[in-house]
């Protein structure tokens, strides 16, 4: 649906979620890397629940942003960066299963902002459940590429 201006947007995708801590951190990876669509998958995991045993908000925001993130990402010219201006997240259900996947999909690229959606289910062997649905924008920052000499 949508054409990248970088014919490397792949590749510079994975390098920069490499070098995401807090993917690391909570066992996330990417699992589906196209033109405007990002999917992120995350295990069920005891140490980022919350009180009564479901994924935290927290950690499923996280995922839902990062997906969105770099879904808009893919589209971008190859001397930028992205950040998140602003999203809002709707908590459908809760975050109960074996494992989440995290869904964005660029809904309207710009040269300056892009819109985003996402969603995050909640699958096991017998379900998949929406547990989260996300309207996000990104700022294209042109003339700052994403490298790790930034901010050490």
């Amino acid at each position: 649906m949508f054409t990248p201006v970088d014919p490397q947007y792949e590749e510079r995708i994975r390098s920069s979620f490499e070098r995401q801590g807090a993917m690391r951190l909570i066992g996330a990876r990417l699992t589906r890397v196209e033109p405007g669509a990002v999917d992120i998958t995350l295990p069920y995991r005891a140490d980022l629940t919350q009180q009564h045993g479901y994924l935290h908000a927290g950690i499923l925001s996280t995922i839902i942003d990062t997906a969105g993130g770099y879904a808009g990402y893919t589209l971008f010219p190859a001397d930028s960066s992205v950040l998140t201006v602003e999203y809002k997240l709707n908590l459908m259900a809760p975050g109960e299963g074996e494992y989440f996947v995290a869904e964005g999909r660029v809904v309207k690229p710009g040269r300056t902002l892009c819109i985003v959606q996402g969603e995050v289910h909640a699958r096991s062997a017998e379900r998949s459940t929406l547990c989260a649905l996300m309207q996000q924008t990104l700022i294209v920052l042109h003339g700052h590429s994403d490298d790790s000499t930034r901010r050490k």
